[in-house]
Parts: C-alpha cells; sequence; structure tokens
C-alpha cells in the first residue's frame, strides 16, 4: 500500500559557554536530590557530586518545562516500582514479591473424588435418592457444571490480560446440555446407556475460543505494563588506521563500555513515554583527544502522542471494558448450565420415578396374562373353552414379558444416565455401577395449576433467561469492537517530543600530542591548562551535568502515516458492521424462539393436564 509521510521536526541544540573564571568565587547551587524512591546514589558518586565544578547557567527554555519533565519521570519510576512496592507489603517479601510476575501460577489439579453425600446414600446396594439430594450431588459433582466454574477464571484472566494491553483471547460459553433420559436412546442401539451430550456454545470477546485464532481488529492498543530495558556492552576493538592525523596513530585501540537502562510505558491515552540512562566509557590510545578515558551520559525522554488513529480513551480501553461485559457473560453461562442441568437431572428423576411406576405396572400385568393363562388351560381341560383361548393367553403373556423387559431395560438405562450425571467418575466404581437407585419421592398431581396470563410468562423469561442477557451484551462488545475499527480508517498523526540532557567528562589525556606530519612538528606535552577544568572529574560530576541540564536537546515534531486506499480497514469495518446485524438478528430469532417455547410449555402443560384427567 502507498503511504505517504511527512515528518517536520523541530530542533534546538542549546549549550552554554563555560562560566568566567571572574565568577567562579560565586556560591555552588544547592545539593541535588541523590535518590528516586528507595534508589541512592552510591557514596563515591555523591562525593564526586560534592567535588564538581561550577555549574553551566541553565537556559530559560529549557527552565520553563522542568516540571513537566520531573513529573513525567517520578510517573514512570512509580509505575516501575508500584508492583514491587505492593508485593513487598504482601507475606512474600521483597524478594518473593519482585519475582511474583515471571513465576507461574499453578492451577489446582482436577479433583475427581465425588462428594460424601453420594456414599452416605448407599445402603446394601441401594442409593436411596430424593429429590432434594439428586439436585445436591449435581450442583456437587457433575462435570458439565465443574467445567463452567473454570469460565469465570477464565474471564478475570482475560480482563487481566486487557488491563495490560494485551489482545483478547475470548470467554468460552458453551452450556452443555446432556442426554439424560431413556427414552431418548433405542434400546441396546448405538445410542447405548452412556448417553450424549448437545452444546449450545457462543464465544465472546472477539476470540474463537478453543482454537488458536484470534479475531480482533482495530486500532492497536499501547502495552499498558512498564517494560524495563537494560543494555550492557564491553567492547575492546583495534583496528588499523590510513590516515594518523586524526587519530595520532596508525593503530587505533579502543576500550568502550556501554551501560544502558530505560522503562517505557503505555497509557490508555494512546501515549508512550520512554525513558533512558544512557553511559558510554572510552578508552583510547589516540594522543589528539583532550580526554582520556572519557564519560559520556545522557538522561532521555521521549513522548509519542497518536492525534487520529489511536487516540481517546473510548478506543483505548475498549478490550478493557469487552473484558468486564465477558465476566458478566461468564457468570451468565454458569447461571444458564446450572439451570440447564438442574432442569435436566429434574426431568431424569421424575422419569426414573414414572419407570419403576411402569415396570411395576408391566409386572402386575404379566401377573394377570399368567394368571388368564392358568385358567384358560384349566377351562380347556374341562372342556368348557376352545383349545384356541390357549394360544391367545400365550401369545398375552409373551407380549406382557416382553414389555416388562422393555420396561426394566428402560429403568436400568435411566439409573446409569442418572448416576453418571450424578457422579464425577459416573460407573467406572462398580460400587456405584452395580448400585440400584430408588427414588423416595412421589409424582404429586395439584388438583389445579396456577393461571398465569401468557404474556406475564413471556416477560419473566425474557427478564430471567440468562442466554438472553447474553446475547444482549454480545451485541454491546460488537459495538465496542466498532469504534476500535472506525477509528482505525483515521490517518496517522503523531506528536513526537524528545527531550534530552548530555553529559561529558574525563581525565586529561596523559599522551603527548601527535606530531603533524610535513611540519617538522614532534610530539609535544599536553599542557593541562590548555584543557577545560569543567569537564574534568569522574561520574559524580556527569551526573551534575545531566541534573543542571547544561547540555539539552529538544526536539518536537509530528508524524503523518495516509494510508492512500484503506481498503483492509474499510473492509475490517464493513465485516464488524455486517456481525453486528447478523448478531441483532440472532437476538431478534432467540427473543421470538423464548416466546414459542413459553407458549409450547403452556401448552404442553394443559396437554398433560388433560391426558391425567382422563387416565383418572
Amino acid at each position: 500500500m502507498k503511504q505517504f509521510e511527512h515528518r517536520i521536526g523541530f530542533r534546538q541544540r542549546h549549550a552554554h559557554t563555560i562560566a568566567h573564571p571572574a565568577r567562579s568565587a560565586r556560591p555552588r547551587p544547592a545539593a541535588l536530590p541523590l535518590g528516586f524512591g528507595n534508589i541512592l546514589l552510591p557514596a563515591i558518586v555523591i562525593a564526586d557530586l560534592k567535588a564538581s565544578g561550577p555549574l553551566y547557567r541553565k537556559g530559560s527554555t529549557m527552565r520553563s518545562i522542568q516540571p513537566m519533565l520531573s513529573a513525567l519521570c517520578v510517573l514512570l519510576l512509580i509505575a516501575g516500582l508500584a508492583p514491587a512496592q505492593t508485593s513487598q507489603a504482601g507475606s512474600g517479601g521483597f524478594f518473593s514479591g519482585f519475582t511474583r510476575p515471571y513465576r507461574t501460577q499453578e492451577i489446582p489439579p482436577v479433583n475427581l473424588a465425588n462428594s460424601s453425600r453420594l456414599e452416605s446414600l448407599l445402603r446394601a446396594g441401594r442409593i436411596y435418592l430424593s429429590l432434594q439430594d439428586a439436585v445436591a450431588l449435581a450442583l456437587e459433582n457433575n462435570l458439565d457444571i465443574a467445567v463452567q466454574r473454570y469460565n469465570p477464571m477464565i474471564a478475570n484472566a482475560s480482563l487481566l490480560r486487557a488491563e495490560a494491553g494485551g489482545l483478547l483471547r475470548g470467554v468460552p460459553t458453551a452450556v452443555q446440555r446432556a442426554t439424560t433420559s431413556a427414552l431418548a436412546q433405542a434400546t441396546g442401539g448405538a445410542g447405548g446407556a452412556g448417553g450424549g451430550t448437545t452444546t449450545a456454545a457462543t464465544t465472546t470477546g472477539g476470540g474463537e475460543t478453543g482454537g488458536a485464532i484470534i479475531v480482533q481488529t482495530g486500532t492497536a492498543i499501547p502495552n499498558l505494563d512498564p517494560v524495563v530495558f537494560t543494555q550492557a556492552n564491553f567492547s575492546h576493538r583495534t583496528s588499523p588506521q590510513s590516515n594518523s592525523f586524526t587519530t595520532g596513530t596508525n593503530a587505533l585501540i579502543l576500550r568502550n563500555d556501554v551501560v544502558n537502562f530505560g522503562i517505557q510505558k503505555g497509557f490508555i491515552t494512546g501515549t508512550t513515554v520512554s525513558f533512558g540512562w544512557n553511559n558510554s566509557m572510552l578508552e583510547t590510545n589516540a594522543g589528539r583527544s583532550d580526554f582520556n578515558p572519557s564519560t559520556t551520559a545522557s538522561f532521555s525522554l521521549s513522548i509519542q502522542q497518536p492525534l487520529l488513529r489511536g487516540f481517546g480513551l473510548a478506543v483505548n480501553t475498549r478490550n478493557i471494558r469487552i473484558a468486564k461485559n465477558n465476566q458478566r457473560v461468564s457468570d451468565l453461562a454458569f447461571r444458564q448450565q446450572v439451570i440447564s442441568t438442574v432442569s435436566a437431572i429434574v426431568s431424569a428423576y421424575w422419569d426414573l420415578v414414572s419407570f419403576n411406576e411402569n415396570v411395576r405396572v408391566k409386572q402386575q400385568a404379566l401377573a394377570l396374562a399368567q394368571k388368564l393363562y392358568e385358567d384358560n388351560k384349566k377351562q380347556v381341560e374341562i372342556g368348557t373353552l376352545a383349545p384356541i383361548e390357549i394360544v391367545r393367553a400365550e401369545a398375552e403373556v409373551a407380549s406382557s414379558q416382553q414389555a416388562l423387559t422393555q420396561a426394566e431395560t428402560q429403568l436400568l438405562q435411566q439409573e446409569t444416565l442418572l448416576k453418571n450425571a450424578l457422579s464425577r467418575t459416573g460407573v467406572a466404581s462398580p460400587l456405584i455401577a452395580e448400585a440400584r437407585l430408588v427414588p423416595t419421592d412421589r409424582i404429586y398431581v395439584p388438583s389445579t395449576e396456577p393461571i398465569t396470563p401468557i404474556q406475564e410468562l413471556i416477560e419473566m423469561a425474557m427478564k430471567n433467561r440468562p442466554d438472553v442477557t447474553q446475547a444482549e451484551i454480545q451485541i454491546q462488545n460488537t459495538k465496542l469492537g466498532l469504534q476500535g475499527s472506525r477509528n482505525n480508517l483515521l490517518p496517522q498523526l503523531d506528536l513526537v517530543a524528545d527531550f534530552r540532557n548530555n553529559a561529558l567528562v574525563g581525565q586529561i589525556n596523559r599522551l603527548p600530542i601527535p606530531a603533524v606530519p610535513g611540519t617538522g612538528i614532534g610530539p609535544t606535552p599536553r599542557n593541562p591548562n590548555a584543557v577545560d577544568p569543567f569537564f574534568i572529574g569522574g561520574y559524580g560530576k556527569a551526573l551534575t551535568q545531566l541534573f543542571a541540564r547544561n547540555f539539552p536537546d529538544y526536539a518536537i515534531g509530528f508524524q503523518l502515516n495516509i494510508p492512500l486506499r484503506n481498503r483492509s480497514a474499510q473492509a475490517d469495518m464493513v465485516l464488524d458492521q455486517l456481525s453486528l446485524r447478523q448478531q441483532e438478528l440472532r437476538h431478534q430469532a432467540l427473543l421470538n424462539q423464548v416466546r414459542v417455547d413459553v407458549r409450547n410449555a403452556l401448552i404442553a402443560v394443559q396437554q398433560a393436564r388433560a391426558a391425567y384427567e382422563a387416565a383418572v
């Protein structure tokens, strides 16, 4: 993509001449602060500071921006030290608090032990189970609920990642609906007694969970965690020189030690601030240098502030707000999983009661068929009944026996499904697998059902169903993501400001001044009085120059980056808007389905009442 880049900068070099010797009798400035927080300068540096000579006068321009620079430096230092100080206040001490961000936070292993309630209900090979016990066991042991318990922790970790400026990884909101009724399975078929599961899966937060795909568009968010960096380099180099005039030797030897420190942090306004402390010590065999060895140091402060793309709190906090919404979504998904599981357990329990009653009825029917067979057989023997009636009675006995076998099979399957739903290890334990479930509650049919207007039932469903609220939050998240895509359409215009304080110190070069070829002038001893004493000293004097801002640099400018066609940003904006429209339609479809579910449930209750009254 063609881009048009333009950079306009203003850079000013500001340096003063050495104070007049006549002014050297003036009192020195007040002592400079020697520490930041808990960081103190070494005693040798303090002594060197006290021994420093007169300082250069400060420029009025730099003096006017001194409060701003000081505030930014302190802010960066506090941002880097605050987590360590907070951790130090904890129980682990300073070292533990300092290393905590770099240690793995171990998640406890999965607990596959069942709650003690299940064993307390087991007596003489039978599990005497009430509906209340079944619901309690499901809440304690059901694996679908146990899986869903991790999702709020995933949402919390995603929020932590968003607060650091990282990409969202999404929060799973899949709700498992297990098959807990033997009526849904084929006897002896592929369905088996293990039961299947159906999944209502959705993903929030702009990512696809369970895979490596992370879908997130829009303006990039700066790294909100402070980053401390350092560099140390110690080198020794020897290089031949074709011309000895510049260095005074044809074999130049350099020893260069570099130690740099810095800290960088991004802010939710889009601002990126970087503070650097650079140091370089040079020792050489070049005779033309006034100082040998010499040390250069600098303090640098760089500020980059987006003015169009990436500007503003709304754009740079969108992931944090989405992550907070995802916390609500994960709580709602957990609630929906509990509702779904408890509803399935209640249905499975009453199915178990019904299957037990069905077995009892089929046993009575078989007993009646066998009695009829014996009666018909006696009547045929005495000649009062035709022999064909024995055949009919035998067929009735066989049919009743088959019906009883099917009823007992359904009952065993239902017990297996229910035990699998109420235990963490399913039927892996022989004690649980062989135990028979004995329901202690019986179906009670009220004489009448409370009459509630259908519209009130629908409003209650709209208000209380977690999936409806999840869909609404997902629409909110998509709109928040649209803010990033819309902002990404803008050109990139950044304000850039650089501030630097420089320092140079060293010792007088003890090497003689090299001869000048062709002049007949040989090597001459160096006159110490010809060297500016302001630069003579150790690192403490370099710090004095830095804090006094004797040699400041400052620059301000802007960077402009204009994509000429901007097709990628346009496509992202269109795709996000289409996704929003799809979610709005899905939300409406969900509302329609809620109304259908409520009406169908009411119709089912009315039909069940009619069937019950017809049966009794």
